[in-house]
């Protein structure tokens, strides 16, 4: 039985806030994961508050450290 590869990846901010969430792909996958989230960093335009949902785009791991 042939087993699925996944990638670990990096959804980051589009506001620039710097927040980020880890989501899984397919390695097989020819696109990058594109998801609107919620970013509790980000100020609202319209009312000034923190907290707006927002586009996340993929963005590669940084490398592990490794001892």
């Amino acid at each position: 039985m042939a087993k699925g590869s996944t990638v670990k990846v990096r959804l980051e901010s589009e506001a620039g806030t710097g927040y980020r969430y880890y989501a899984k792909r397919s390695t097989r996958a020819e696109y990058k994961i594109k998801k609107k989230k919620f970013d509790p960093w980000a100020v609202n335009e319209a009312t000034g508050k923190k907290g707006v949902h927002v586009m996340f785009v993929e963005k590669k791991m940084p490398p592990s450290k490794k001892n």
